[in-house]
């Protein structure tokens, strides 16, 4: 047998099974954490990787004839817990958001406050009243606490919620249209994110859409034109994530509520990221205020709840009480309920609202409310604490910074057009590009996820909030050394 082939048999030879890996004292320790069988499938995917590096000559840069049954058991063991740690990653995970998108969709939107947060842990995690009324000990209400107050919140009759925005439109429209026709402009037929198309949406109802007007312009008299005797609803969609300007065009809510009147039709405006307050005051004047949609003859309206409102995912539904009687009676609202965490993360968030304290306890208002001159303070204070606990810092520190102007985002489709003025952190390295500082905050404890602008990281503490300032200046002072 030639040499080669007699240093690589050997080599395969003693390259540890599974069962010798997993039994292993480093990786016993992975047991309790990983679990046996999630373990087991990685071990067969190391031990499979090894043996087809040592078959091709390419494992880790050694001659064959050089590796030992120790040294193969070790990289065997330090490959499984690296796996072991990559696979723990994928999981849920705690983040801070310095990016400044308030409504980062990849990084869950919008936090939740304080109160919803111990809410979550302290009365929704275990038994609790989601369907008992404790003063008659009867079966209560689900939700119905969160109803009230949306009615009290918006001066709708009654109020619903489901699980997003799309289950509240598909809701909406089946039962109020699905079968027959509803009208709506050709200005609002959107998609956002996740593939979300109102087309679809409706097609899914059964109801048959019937386009009016143009792009950039629809008039009255298109949606007049469009009526028949299988029309069912008139629906308005807010354009969220985009903007037609120039020479555009299309009636206001009053106006399409009057002609639904004189149809009698009921008119549904899908107001997307919605306010309960008006927002014009941090930049976002085109936001519909719920309470004005109804005002100005919305017969229904639907909202996010995980949006500008501040709370979880959920598709909010106020409006007149018989339309909303119609909606919980039928099949698809069971389908489309959310469950008890939802509900207390609601509650708690409304509660904020209600007693007038929403800028002060929910965090995504907290952060449209934050000026640049208040962002920059904590900017210069948290570069001030990394230059006095850095030994190198303005010395031979890694790491260089600077302060400038900048803009944050609002992100979730929300507020396009809106930028707020921030001042941002830029982090500059001697010795390591944007790219391999970005990299090493993303796989610090907790992950810190940044921007990268002209080469250089960007910090914008907007979306950090003051309780995780020490997390970002310790993992700071890390990537100084």
């Amino acid at each position: 047998m030639p040499d080669a082939d007699y240093a690589q048999t050997t080599a395969l030879r003693i390259l540890p099974s599974v069962d010798e890996l997993l039994r292993s004292s480093d990786v016993q320790e992975l047991r309790s954490t990983v679990g046996l069988q999630r373990l087991t499938s990685l071990a067969r995917a190391i031990t499979g990787e090894l043996r087809l590096e040592l078959q091709s000559g390419t494992a880790q840069g050694k001659q064959l004839n050089d590796y030992t049954r120790q040294f193969l058991l070790k990289e065997a063991v330090r490959r499984l817990k690296d796996s072991c740690k990559a696979d723990e990653a994928t999981g849920f995970t705690r983040v801070i958001n310095a990016t400044g998108v308030i409504l980062h969709t990849n990084l869950g939107r919008a936090p939740i406050s304080e109160a919803a947060s111990q809410s979550l842990a302290n009365e929704a995690a275990g038994y609790c009243t989601l369907e008992y009324d404790l003063a008659t000990g009867a079966r209560g209400r689900r939700g119905g606490r969160v109803e009230d107050f949306l009615a009290e919140l918006t001066g709708a009759e009654a109020g619903l919620v489901v699980n997003n925005c799309a289950a509240a439109a598909l809701l909406i429209l089946t039962v109020l249209a699905g079968d027959g026709e509803t009208i709506v402009s050709r200005g609002e037929l959107v998609e956002i994110g996740g593939d979300f198309r109102v087309p679809d949406v409706m097609a899914t109802s059964g109801t048959r859409m019937v386009e009016v007007g143009t792009t950039n312009r629809t008039k009255l008299d298109d949606y007049r034109a469009a009526l028949s005797n299988k029309t069912r609803l008139i629906m308005r969609v807010h354009p969220s994530n985009y903007r037609i300007i120039g020479f555009t065009a299309c009636p206001s809510l009053h106006e399409l509520s009057e002609l639904a009147k004189e149809a009698g039709l009921v008119l549904y405006e899908d107001a997307g990221s919605g306010a309960i307050s008006d927002l014009s005051g941090c930049g976002l004047p085109d936001e519909p205020v719920i309470r004005e949609s109804l005002v100005n003859g919305a017969d229904i309206v639907s909202f996010s709840g995980d949006k500008l409102l501040g709370a979880c995912q959920a598709g909010l539904i106020v409006g007149r009480d018989n339309i909303v009687s119609r909606l919980r009676r039928h099949p698809l609202y069971r389908a489309l309920r959310v469950d008890k965490l939802s509900l207390a993360v609601l509650e708690n968030t409304l509660k904020s609202y209600r007693s007038n304290k929403a800028f002060e306890e929910v965090p995504v208002l907290k952060m449209l409310a934050l000026t640049r001159a208040q962002i920059e303070q904590r900017a210069m204070a948290l570069v001030e604490q990394y230059r006095q606990s850095c030994p190198t810092a303005g010395n031979s520190s890694d790491l260089t910074f600077e302060i400038r102007d900048g803009e944050s985002a609002i992100g979730g489709g929300a507020g396009p057009n809106t930028h707020p003025e921030t001042a941002l952190i830029t982090v500059a390295s001697h010795n390591q590009t944007a790219d391999k500082l970005a990299e090493a905050l993303r796989l610090s404890h907790p992950p810190i996820i940044c921007r990268i602008s002209d080469g250089k990281l960007i910090i914008d503490l907007r979306t950090v909030a003051g309780r995780e300032e020490p997390e970002l200046l310790k993992a700071l002072l890390a990537l100084g050394k």
